[in-house]
């Protein structure tokens, strides 16, 4: 495992989440990277669905979010630009969280990095799976996602991650 990233990595994350109004409004945070696993966290205040748990769609934004967001650290490690949106998931919800959100993606065992990056070079564009998951307080998966995204490079490095 690589040593963590500072948290100014973490406030450009987190900076691109609070210029979304939806993604602000939940409180979802960067809260560790360290090369290989992406974490989130957001208060289960903001999440709250009307059965006093965390709220499906807040668990969904989170798990997506958490991917979304390793894949741009990564690129950004990598010295590479591109825009990542995602192209389709699977979400499972296992279990009501009446805790704060706490979640984490990372690539997908199946995926190699350095592969994703040259297609990403030669071809201008790539796609990339990730796994993500929620733990309540005890350590227990309460959801889950598998997703894929698609990468576009950008021109001349145009794109916002500093």
């Amino acid at each position: 495992m690589t040593a963590l990233h500072s948290p100014a990595t973490l406030d450009v994350l987190n900076a691109h989440f609070d210029a979304m109004p939806p993604v602000a409004a939940t409180g979802i945070r960067a809260s560790a990277f360290d090369g290989e696993e992406l974490r989130l966290v957001a208060p289960l205040a903001a999440n709250v669905n009307d059965k006093g748990c965390a709220f499906g769609g807040s668990l969904a934004s989170l798990m997506t979010l958490a991917g979304w967001g390793w894949l741009m650290l990564s690129l950004r490690d990598a010295g590479m630009v591109a825009e990542v949106y995602v192209a389709d998931s699977q979400i499972r919800y296992l279990a009501p969280l009446y805790d704060d959100l706490v979640g984490s993606a990372r690539l997908a065992p199946d995926q190699d990095w350095p592969v994703i990056l040259r297609c990403l070079q030669d071809r201008q564009r790539a796609r990339a799976s990730l796994h993500a998951r929620v733990l309540d307080a005890r350590g227990a998966v309460v959801a889950t996602l598998s997703a894929r995204f698609a990468l576009i490079a950008v021109p001349n490095g145009d794109q916002a991650v500093a």
